[in-house]
């Protein structure tokens, strides 16, 4: 068990979860999370089986999600385009996002957390996801750098809830890359609060797997770990933030074209 949360001084880590069915990456990121670097409860973000990619192995996809949500915390991950593209290309964001929301909960899953690909974010996204009850770790601390300028994403450098208007959507801002975080946490200047990610992809290299694995263990040392759903639990004292003040750039719809290269 965790520690209790001191909401001004943590560490949390994520994994976006992108190829649970492919069985390589799977089995790396299974290990990781049963025997986490540094103790994280690594919270596993997983994105559904898309059927328009030929993904329809349900059965397997559901077994991946029981083990992965008893181990740790439990997330939604939606590639908005397709299971290579996360940003959204066109079409209804918020829909996806409801429509996978729905098919999780049919499943009798009950993700408590919600990333949304390549950090897309706006405000009917926001609202969907207060709907299904989730905490948001879309918002970003700083801006990804491969980003192209002018598209959306969220911008929260500490844990609020969010002023949508008619709701309230709780969010943990996504601090640091696995890279950010080597570079960081050896330096002065570590944030308070720092939630880390990485992708399973990355696990399947042995050269980034260690990289990972040591960024974790030296941020174990500087900063009192934790998970997100315990970070969570607080956020009922959290500031209240307008939508307003931490929305970037243009929706899918208006100027975004989607064409983001990069991590997702």
């Amino acid at each position: 068990a965790m520690p209790p949360t001191d909401t001004e001084r943590y560490a949390v880590v994520s994994c976006h979860v992108e190829r649970p069915l492919d069985d390589r990456v799977w089995a790396a990121f299974a290990a990781f999370q049963e025997g986490p670097p540094g103790g994280f409860a690594v919270a596993a973000l997983m994105r559904p089986p898309d059927a328009a990619a030929g993904e329809h192995d349900e059965g397997t996809w559901l077994e991946r999600a029981r083990v992965a949500s008893a181990r740790a915390p439990f997330g939604h991950h939606t590639h908005f385009t397709s299971h290579t593209h996360a940003r959204p290309t066109g079409g209804d964001p918020a829909e996806r996002v409801a429509r996978e929301g729905a098919w999780l909960g049919e499943r009798e899953l009950s993700p408590t957390l919600f990333c949304g690909g390549g950090w897309y974010t706006d405000a009917s996204v926001a609202e969907a996801c207060a709907t299904l009850g989730y905490v948001d770790v879309t918002p970003r601390a700083s801006r990804p750098p491969y980003l192209p300028d002018g598209v959306a994403w969220a911008e929260l450098d500490r844990p609020a809830r969010i002023d949508l208007g008619a709701t309230t959507l709780a969010a943990v801002p996504t601090t640091h890359s696995a890279g950010d975080l080597l570079r960081t946490v050896v330096q002065p200047g570590l944030p308070e609060q720092v939630h880390a990610y990485f992708h399973d992809t990355d696990l399947v290299d042995p050269r980034r797997r260690r990289l990972i694995g040591l960024g974790l263990r030296l941020l174990a040392r500087r900063r009192p770990r934790s998970d997100l759903d315990a970070v969570a639990a607080t956020l009922a004292a959290a500031p209240v933030v307008p939508w307003a003040r931490i929305a970037r750039g243009a929706v899918v719809g208006s100027a975004e074209n989607g064409a983001v290269p990069g991590p997702t």
